[in-house]
């Protein structure tokens, strides 16, 4: 019989659950897609049920269960702060103390009930679970591994090891001290919500200077040579109170945080500009020290700080190693992979299955050398969600008389790419539904990159989210090189890198001189849909083995335009998860600017369909962040 494993993480935020058979994983999912609450951390009931329906299977079948970190070691590390804090964290202590007496202190319990399960339940240790979903369904055979987050139970990094399927960690940095943390506090006073807007401000960084970097190492933090921090809490509320920082962090930075939705100034531009920096620094650091303890030449990362693709770039271009693999859900989602494959390879101690036995994708030797790659890549181009079939979505257009007209699957590029090329703006919804915070083709808006205002009508017309922030191209992984300063696979787009020389534009003298977002309304290459102002772009590269009908629009749309790269956004509005459902889709079509929809084979015109009579109070959502 197959051991069917289930992996669980929840309550702090981005709360999912994976199943894995054999090793392998056959679905996984975050609970915001079902409930359409961002960033849910509530129990993934929806996203069990998802899983196991997926695997065509009851609960009763389940195996084993495993809980992403221990909640008891948790509880400890926040009663021995709070003590530490007295009595400045009686606040927050008294606020946190009832759900830890009613819920977390009884996982075991909640977690049985929750699922009606009888079986065995395992708890992992959070950086251990991040460490395993970053190595186990990577393509190495060995690696060191890197974890970065804001905090576990007790650790914020760490360092390891993986070989086989043996995984050991080296060494942890202790909370309160934490690189996701010290960036989650910036996130805060910048005006963006912590745990949802730090892309916010890596995306906010190029626009600034970073005159704030000799600042925030004399009086914030020391970064030692091996990538560890000390940082000063005096400084920082986020230990004790109900705020990452307070009157001394505004004393230090001249002005109170942000208010959301204010306008950004060039403080806000410069902080983030700053602690970007400093980021990459205490991450480059930190790569080094793994490469100088391990000797490896393959890195593995996880956690959420290995979402700041601004940093994974430099790490490719200036880190020690020859080939990095990133999790694609480094967050905590992903923990619920990681806490799987460890009871799998760790607790079970069932080795790893090649690419050859599995007939699976992985990278080519022009990648990666076949000595270094023996494995596929275990998530499947992250592909691991919810699909729907032509006969469910022909059923469910009947039910609700949308007008849409069928395509064959070689019409249906040539249409898409026809659509694209006309400057039409379409809601892509295909495959499997992406795990992860990145859409990758699967359930994307995408448009044509070439297009110069492409990427204000994408911000304002159809995601109402701030116009600084950028999109990022899908390229076809043979064009790669004639496009973009990156040399291997950016397949879960966690890839930052720079436009190709050829592809630049000179920028006029006039524009040098413009003050912060205004830049961003001056083309800077022929795709100025997807150039950052400082000439970047966040890269997905798309293959057919991964990703077939996606590929194949991208080649269709170069066969008509001479342009293998496209504008890919994910799927959904601000406020609001990546669509799920076909109702999602369809009302974040009608709510929007969008042009064209497009259902597997089916396609809707905006032009076709009857208007939704409703009031504004959808838009009003939609801006709430």
């Amino acid at each position: 019989m197959p051991t069917r494993i289930l992996g669980i993480s929840a309550y702090y935020h981005d709360s999912a659950a994976c199943l894995l058979v054999d090793g392998e994983i056959i679905a996984a999912a975050q609970e915001e897609r079902f409930t359409r609450k961002k960033h849910d951390a509530g129990f993934p009931c929806r996203a069990v049920e998802y899983c196991l329906r997926e695997g065509g299977i009851t609960i009763d079948d389940i195996d084993l269960v495993g809980f992403y970190e221990k909640p008891l070691v948790k509880f400890d590390r926040l009663l021995e702060t709070y003590i530490a804090c007295t009595p400045q964290g009686l606040r927050s202590y008294l606020m946190a103390l009832p759900l830890w007496l009613t819920e977390k202190l009884w996982m075991s319990d909640a977690i049985a009930s929750a699922l009606n399960y009888k079986g065995a339940l395992r708890f992992g240790d959070h950086h251990e679970s991040h460490a395993a979903s970053a190595f186990y369904p990577s393509p190495f055979e060995a690696a060191a591994i890197v974890t970065m987050d804001g905090v576990g139970e007790w650790a914020t990094s760490s360092v390891g090891v993986g070989h086989g399927h043996e995984m050991t960690i080296l060494r942890e940095q202790k909370f309160p001290h934490s690189l996701g943390l010290l960036y989650s506090a910036f996130t805060y006073f910048a005006g963006f919500r912590v745990n949802s807007g730090e892309y916010k401000l890596m995306g906010l960084a190029p626009y600034g200077e970073p005159t704030y970097v000799s600042l925030i190492k004399d009086h914030l933090l020391e970064i030692r040579p091996d990538g560890s921090l000390w940082m000063n809490m005096d400084y920082f509320e986020y230990p004790h109170g109900l705020t990452m920082t307070g009157e001394r962090f505004e004393r230090l930075f001249r002005g109170p945080a942000r208010q959301a939705e204010a306008a950004l100034t060039q403080r806000e531009m410069d902080l983030a500009r700053s602690i970007q920096e400093i980021t990459e620094e205490v991450v480059l650091k930190t790569a080094c020290f793994a490469h100088r303890e391990t000797a490896l030449r393959n890195l593995c990362l996880a956690g959420g700080v290995a979402l700041n693709c601004v940093a994974n770039g430099r790490l490719v271009r200036e880190g020690p190693f020859d080939e990095i693999w990133i999790q694609p859900a480094a967050g905590d989602a992903g923990g619920a992979v990681g806490i799987a494959f460890s009871l799998w390879h760790r607790y079970l101690k069932q080795p790893r299955t090649s690419a050859e036995s599995t007939g699976a994708w992985r990278p080519q030797a022009s990648t990666l050398a076949g000595e270094t790659a023996p494995y596929a890549d275990a998530m499947k181009g992250s592909f691991l969600g919810p699909s729907f079939s032509n006969d469910e979505i022909r059923t469910w257009l009947d039910g609700r008389g949308y007008h849409a007209r069928c395509f064959t699957r070689s019409d249906l590029t040539d249409a898409v790419a026809a659509y694209l090329a006309e400057g039409k703006v379409i809601g892509l919804m295909q495959g499997r539904m992406e795990f992860g915070p990145r859409a990758l083709g699967g359930r994307s808006i995408i448009g044509d990159a070439r297009s110069p205002t492409m990427q204000s009508v994408m911000n304002l017309k159809i995601k109402f989210r701030e116009s600084f922030r950028p999109f990022a191209p899908a390229i076809l992984r043979d064009r790669l090189g004639d496009y973009f300063e990156l040399d291997r696979d950016s397949p879960y787009m966690l890839l930052v890198a720079g436009i190709a020389a050829s592809h630049r534009l000179e920028m006029p003298a006039t524009a040098r001189a413009l003050w912060g977002i205004d830049k961003l309304n001056v083309p800077r290459s022929d795709i100025p849909a997807v150039t950052h102002v400082d000439y970047s772009a966040r890269i997905q590269t798309v293959r057919q083995e991964t990703n077939p009908l996606f590929h194949d629009i991208i080649k269709s749309f170069f066969r008509r335009t001479g342009c293998p790269v496209i504008v890919n956004t994910s799927f959904n509005v601000r406020g609001e998860p990546i669509v799920c459902s076909l109702d999602d889709a369809y009302r974040c079509f009608m709510r929007t600017d969008l042009d064209v929809l497009v259902l597997e084979q089916y396609v809707l015109l905006k032009t076709d369909q009857a208007a939704i009579a409703e009031s504004d109070e959808w838009r009003r959502e939609f801006v709430l962040d």
